[in-house]
């Protein structure tokens, strides 16, 4: 796991260089005008209204795109480098929720919140690394462009949201939540439950003791949850996707993961096998349909869809301890 944090192959934000910084600002611009423009023509039947925001916004993202490769000509030649965002660690992976036959307005309207906070923050902190007075002043402008595009996500209802200021702020810290504190809570509730129940269940059923089995529990739990933690702490310094101090971030995935892991491994404090063990099976049910509610009320995620994902993976894991346990 700590492997997939190092990724070497990815640079650093700080190493790039001017004409790397607007390469990647061009292919950003283009991917997210792409974006937008899908989900207009896939909201357009029903929501045309909607379709005709992301319509608009996909036609500034476009011009952004334009303004960005003349001032790379001008500079640098016709020759773009060939980076993305994914070469370049800190930026967030998108959810390619435009690809499903269906598409969520709240998904919809937190993607496109997320992007326009993260090209708002790519902006800024490249500004700060140029010393080309052009390329500093179009950076900033688009800066600017894109924090007032973030508010954008607020019309996209057939009925526009209330205009009040307070309403808009409580929207945008909802979604700072969701970014801080429940997509990595998420994470580590995810991986803390159904990570451990194959060590749990097979140490159980390998040594019938209650006492051995909730240390292999607690171990693992706390194991998993420090290994989360620093993943997460490290995968991201928050500076540009906007997702808050990685210390938080980390402390919180990392707690929620062993509490995933505890939760099942707890019931074997009783010394009566069979009565742990039937308790410990309750608690992995509620945590999985917790997981499947979570990923409903703040995701976005069908209730059912999620449900048949977590505890089809819970099972399998489950039946795999119990096996192992056995043989």
């Amino acid at each position: 796991m700590f492997a997939s944090v190092l990724q070497p192959h990815r640079r650093d934000f700080d190493s790039l260089n001017e004409r790397e910084i607007l390469s990647l600002a061009v292919a950003a611009e283009e991917e997210d005008s792409r974006i937008y423009a899908t989900y207009a023509e896939k909201l357009r039947t029903l929501y045309p209204s909607t379709a005709a925001v992301f319509d608009g916004m996909a036609e500034e993202e476009d011009g952004h795109r334009r303004r960005l490769l003349d001032l790379y000509v001008e500079k640098f030649g016709k020759q773009l480098v060939p980076i993305r965002r994914e070469d370049v660690r800190g930026f967030m992976q998108r959810r390619p929720h435009w690809l499903g036959q269906v598409v969520n307005l709240e998904q919809v309207r937190q993607q496109s919140f997320e992007m326009e906070q993260q090209a708002f923050n790519f902006y800024t902190e490249a500004a700060k690394r140029t010393t080309d007075v052009a390329v500093r002043k179009l950076l900033g402008d688009l800066a600017l462009e894109e924090k007032h595009h973030e508010h954008a996500a607020d019309e996209l209802s057939e009925e526009h949201l209330d205009d009040n200021a307070a309403d808009r702020e409580a929207t945008e810290a909802r979604r700072q939540i969701v970014l801080t504190y429940v997509q990595p809570g998420l994470a580590g509730l995810m991986d803390g439950s159904v990570s451990t129940l194959a060590p749990v269940f097979a140490a159980a059923f390998a040594t019938n003791d209650t006492q051995q089995t909730f240390l292999v529990g607690l171990a693992a739990a706390v194991g998993a949850g420090i290994s989360m933690g620093f993943t997460e702490a490290a995968a991201d310094d928050g500076k540009l996707t906007g997702r808050g101090s990685p210390v938080t971030r980390g402390v919180v995935c990392g707690v929620m993961t062993a509490l995933g892991g505890l939760g099942h491994a707890l019931p074997y404090l009783i010394p009566q096998f069979w009565t742990a063990t039937v308790i410990a099976f309750c608690v992995v049910v509620v945590e999985l349909f917790a997981i499947a509610f979570i990923q409903n009320k703040y995701m976005s995620t069908p209730f059912f869809r999620a449900a048949i994902q977590v505890i089809l993976g819970g099972a399998l894991v489950f039946t795999a301890g119990i096996l192992i346990g056995h043989a």
